[in-house]
């Protein structure tokens, strides 16, 4: 009897479970169930969490080298809605990284092609894309349409501002961060854990943190952050496992050893009432963008023999193309007293114009020759090389 009873529990507990499956299975296609077919049979997974994906609203903050991962994944996953924020256009240096975008797509506007190759992968989401960055003006009108932020920028400012917004209006936001051989990710602003701040309260001196032209990053090693993000991000939506809140995740790419920093949570870091504009830019950007402390390429050109020059690129950068004549002193050997020899050699009173790819180690290099070396009438060329080869 007792054999019986439990036979029959089995048999009706097991009716139940393949009704709420079926139940599931209507909120999808017949080409989707093939689609998501390993989803589908995942234990611990199933027709709920693939459903709750389709349901799911993300916001993709950049689509450079993590952003691009990140959308690949997001999107074959079937997140149902990706809004995907990114002014740039598809430059060759980006290709070695992100792997979104191809040669001939050199030129064309990133979300355009994101949103092509999108579209292509997955007929059955919606992606949607806006040329435009997230600033103070548009970032809590962004966050009221999503559930999930994933953080795909380059910069402090874009960063602390994705953190401030979203501890106002209460979304968490997936983080992650590539440089050189190194990166790392995490999950903010989830349950009361941890936000950004709580990690780095303020932004560091523009001018100690290299950017990627500056230092290089390995092509490789957004994807695997990329990917991680896309990790947290489906696991938040489907509330599958366990997030990366309250942990740091570290990765190096040249030992392939991980390691996870354990994050407390302070309370004064929710304390952000408003997008105030003192918290952002000025307080992030690389340096003054003065046009005292500038000069366009047609000025540059108009008075060129008046001038000498000073190409602060990297070696591999120089032979590729240069203005000349021109002396060479790489930014880090400058900053560190290296070459100075080359520098001696330059008049310090005589009108100079420092370059290097688009205007940001330039800018950096012009602290540098007036304290050091005791340069009088020294502008960065606006744009960098990039900008008189273009012209």
């Amino acid at each position: 009897m007792t054999e019986t009873i439990s036979v029959l529990l089995y048999v009706t507990r097991r009716r139940r479970f393949v009704a709420r499956r079926l139940r599931c299975l209507t909120a999808f296609t017949h080409d989707e169930i093939a689609r998501y077919a390993r989803h589908l049979s995942l234990s611990g997974f199933g027709p709920a969490a693939q459903e709750k994906l389709k349901r799911g609203r993300v916001l993709v903050i950049g689509a450079g080298g993590l952003g691009c991962p990140a959308l690949l994944y997001l999107a074959s996953a079937g997140v149902g809605r990706i809004e995907i924020l990114d002014a740039d256009r598809v430059d060759v240096s980006n290709l070695a990284r992100q792997v979104l975008f191809t040669s001939e797509d050199a030129g064309q506007l990133k979300v355009a092609v994101a949103a092509r190759r999108l579209r292509a992968l997955n007929p059955f989401i919606e992606i949607v894309p806006r040329t435009e960055r997230f600033t103070r003006a548009n970032a809590l009108e962004y966050l009221r349409e999503c559930d999930v932020v994933v953080d795909g920028s380059d910069n402090f400012a874009t960063r602390y501002l994705v953190n401030d917004a979203c501890v106002i209006a209460g979304t968490p936001f997936i983080y992650g961060a590539i440089h050189g051989f190194e990166g790392q990710a995490s999950v903010f602003n989830w349950r009361d854990g941890p936000t950004y701040r709580c990690l780095f309260p303020e932004p560091a001196e523009p001018a100690t943190v290299p950017n990627c032209a500056e230092a290089g990053v390995l092509g490789v090693l957004p994807g695997l952050i990329g990917t991680v993000q896309a990790t947290e991000t489906i696991k938040l939506l489907t509330g599958i496992g366990e997030t990366l809140s309250g942990r740091l995740l570290l990765w190096d790419a040249l030992t392939m050893r991980t390691r996870t920093v354990t994050l407390a949570a302070d309370p004064r870091s929710r304390d952000i009432r408003e997008l105030s504009p003192e918290r952002y830019g000025e307080t992030c950007a690389i340096e003054s963008k003065s046009s005292t402390d500038e000069i366009e390429v047609p000025e540059l050109r108009a008075a060129l023999s008046q001038m000498q020059l000073i190409d602060v690129r990297e070696d591999w950068e120089r032979a590729a193309g240069a203005i000349l004549p021109s002396a060479h002193v790489p930014l880090e050997a400058l900053r560190r007293g290296r070459d100075s020899a080359v520098i001696k050699l330059l008049d310090p009173a005589k009108a100079t114009v420092v370059y290097c790819s688009q205007g940001a180690r330039s800018r950096k290099a012009l602290r540098i020759l007036r304290d050091f070396y005791g340069f009088t009438h020294t502008r960065s060329l606006r744009g960098g090389y990039q900008a008189w080869n273009a012209g």
